[in-house]
């Protein structure tokens, strides 16, 4: 998963929208940003952390989307995964 970083992009947009809701960001159309940076690419860790830290969206939330990474993202979905099966 760590090789994937664009695996973050439904967070990062998700994180985006908020944003634009409290008043904290302009952007038009998150996915569409998304789209630019991720569609048909491989997007490495710094690619990524670049991205995020040229978004217009708050601090806080700069800095919540760059703690994330693709494994931390995906959560429990291993283990339900395994569970379920």
């Amino acid at each position: 998963l760590d090789a994937n970083w664009e695996i973050l992009g439904e967070a990062i947009q998700t994180v985006i929208r908020a944003e634009i809701v409290a008043g904290r960001s302009s952007i038009c159309d998150p996915y569409a940003v998304l789209k630019e940076l991720t569609r048909g690419k491989r997007v490495g860790r710094d690619e990524m952390r670049s991205f995020v830290s040229g978004l217009d969206i708050g601090d806080a939330a700069k800095a919540r989307l760059l703690e994330l990474t693709p494994a931390g993202y995906a959560g429990l979905a291993s283990e339900l995964v395994d569970h379920i099966l």
